[in-house]
């Protein structure tokens, strides 16, 4: 599987990225700055987390202006694998690759801890190594992570089969916290038309080895490396 990470001023989480997609591939990813207008040639696209511009004007709204987000794009039309993570989530919906909005964090503070993550479709090659239903733990860092979108969108990403992950309980956690940032039907990540595009809030690049707490994310990055050589 040759990836490659997309870099912005603000970019916090491209080395991690990195790590995980060699670990499950064997080849380390180009790395593309965003003032680029080509992609190298790549089965897989990542957009990573981070604060792109700072988070000025709106979290992801800048970056999704650059020159290299219409390669993308391109790249997504004719269906190469696209997957955005945190602010990589952001700035796919700022770009119109993915529908609904990222909003403040209902507490209104930043949010950092192991969250409980909930397998909503299985069926694709982002969870492809991964049982519907299933609950992971992965940690989320955000303070823009509140997913909204209008009811008729909501209801065809339902009808679709486009929501990907959902925040659940891990276990012993009460009900009334699992959800950590108010997401409209605890919606962690959604898909595009095609399921070739994803974007989710909590990160898997941090949860892919023992000493982070976690190995759950390495499904994600195994399903992919299985599905796009």
């Amino acid at each position: 599987m040759k990836s490659a990470i997309v870099v912005f001023p603000g970019t916090n989480r491209e080395q991690d990225m990195a790590e995980a997609l060699e670990m499950a591939s064997g080849r380390p990813p180009a790395m593309v700055w965003h003032r680029d207008s080509a992609l190298p040639e790549a089965d897989l696209i990542v957009v990573p987390g981070g604060f792109s511009y700072g988070d000025y004007l709106r979290a992801g709204a800048m970056a999704a202006h650059s020159p290299v987000l219409r390669s993308v794009a391109e790249a997504a039309q004719r269906g190469v694998a696209v997957l955005g993570v945190c602010n990589g989530f952001q700035i796919l919906v700022e770009a119109g690759l993915l529908p609904g909005a990222l909003l403040s964090n209902a507490s209104l503070k930043f949010v950092c801890r192991d969250i409980g993550l909930s397998v909503a479709n299985g069926g694709t090659m982002f969870a492809a190594c991964y049982e519907a239903g299933q609950v992971l733990r992965m940690p989320v860092a955000h303070h823009d992570g509140n997913y909204f979108a209008d009811t008729d969108t909501l209801d065809r990403l339902e009808d679709e089969d486009r929501i990907a992950f959902r925040y659940a309980p891990l276990d012993g956690e009460g009900a009334d916290r699992f959800n950590p940032n108010g997401s409209v039907r605890d919606i962690a990540g959604i898909y595009n038309g095609s399921g070739n595009v994803l974007g989710m809030m909590p990160h898997p690049e941090n949860a892919i080895r023992a000493d982070q707490g976690s190995t759950d994310g390495r499904g994600l990055f195994a399903g992919l490396a299985a599905a796009l050589g």
